[in-house]
């Protein structure tokens, strides 16, 4: 059993991915080739945006958006504190300085009422000026954007949504990479749209915003590459990567989501009373990078863990330590009382598999076996 099953999403679409890839083979355009730019219109198209810049990672996207905001020293970056290390890395890679906020006990994502607290500290100290904030759209559902909006509105803060893995994801039909002022994702291989290496891209409806990303990912290119008239760096999607995806978005669009949400169901009508499970708010729809349920414990967690381990079930554990509790931010003055919600989320969380080919047999085997367990 696997986790996220590339293997069976490779063999059903195997003639069209080698087909692909062979193109690009005889192409030869190996850095961005047609199929670089012709993958980033169909991501704008689905998207509903009217730009899509790639680049070689999630965080170079992250960290891309920020440098062409000019965000560095004496700034203030607002990041949830139950979040992968790259949403907090980027800030401190900048320049500035990443201010944790706990998140909701239901959704996992930012808490919109301490994110305005938290600005409020900040304000009230003159030590720093507060510019973005930074929600995530965690295990594939959407952040309140709605709140976080006008929150950013009244203290004129830019939003720069990190969609590494709610790709897919929709709040009344509006599509994740379409929120805030600028949007991310991640193309690594276990997010909802993943490829066979390293990906990310960036979306946005600015059209300078959109000419100065360009730039900075091929080191700063003017007119050509030849022409550098600032310092970038060298973060492209290769052409193989594209071409890949490309082929992986057609089966993305056509029934992965479906099928990824309909695995969802079935582990929530099994799974229901038993565990706590995933919580979609109506008008959300989660693109599931991962179905994550919570144990009562800590030591209930682990074992269980460990128990389903001995049955050839794999489950991870998302995360494991919070933001604030990260060595490379011990520096940071924090307090573990400012975020009950994410430490208690470190202790009790852990992730099944989760994919759109995962069979009935198998969620009933990994649901049988959480009972199983539960009861004992």
């Amino acid at each position: 059993m696997q986790f996220r099953d590339l293997k069976s999403q490779y063999e059903k679409y195997k003639n069209e991915i080698d087909n692909a890839v062979q193109n690009v083979f005889a192409e030869s355009s190996f850095i961005s080739g047609p199929q670089v730019k012709a993958f980033e219109q169909r991501l704008a198209d689905y998207v509903g945006v009217k730009h899509c810049i790639s680049c070689a990672n999630g965080t170079d996207a992250l960290s891309l958006v920020l440098t062409a905001w000019n965000i560095g020293k004496g700034d203030a970056v607002f990041v949830p504190d139950f979040t992968f290390f790259a949403t907090a890395e980027v800030v401190s890679f900048v320049g500035a300085t990443p201010i944790f906020v706990d998140v909701d006990p239901v959704t996992f994502n930012i808490d919109t009422n301490k994110l305005e607290l938290k600005i409020q500290e900040v304000i009230e100290l003159h030590e720093l000026i507060p510019k973005v904030v930074i929600p995530v759209d965690l295990f594939g559902l959407l952040a309140d954007y709605e709140k976080i909006e006008k929150i950013a509105k009244k203290y004129n803060l830019l939003i720069l949504e990190d969609a590494a893995q709610g790709f897919g994801a929709e709040y009344k039909g509006r599509k994740a990479c379409s929120f805030g002022d600028i949007a991310t994702t991640s193309f690594f291989p276990a997010k909802p749209l993943g490829c066979y290496g390293d990906g990310g891209a960036i979306f946005t409806n600015n059209d300078e915003m959109a000419l100065l990303l360009e730039s900075l990912r091929v080191h700063g290119k003017g007119e050509d590459k030849y022409d550098n008239v600032r310092i970038g760096v060298n973060s492209r999607l290769d052409t193989i990567q594209a071409a890949i995806l490309d082929v992986k978005l057609t089966a993305f669009i056509s029934h992965e989501l479906d099928d990824v949400n309909k695995v969802y169901f079935k582990y929530n009508s099994l799974l229901d009373g038993i565990v706590e499970i995933p919580i979609i708010p109506q008008n959300y729809l989660s693109s599931f990078a991962q179905y994550t349920i919570k144990l009562k414990s800590q030591k209930q967690r682990d074992e269980l863990k460990s128990y389903l381990g001995t049955k050839g079930i794999p489950t991870l554990i998302y995360y494991t330590k919070t933001m604030h509790n990260q060595t490379a931010f011990k520096h940071l003055i924090n307090n573990d009382e400012d975020y009950p919600v994410s430490m208690d989320l470190c202790k009790k969380v852990l992730s099944l598999p989760m994919h759109p080919y995962l069979s009935d047999s198998e969620i009933e085997f990994i649901t049988k076996s959480i009972i199983e367990f539960i009861s004992k």
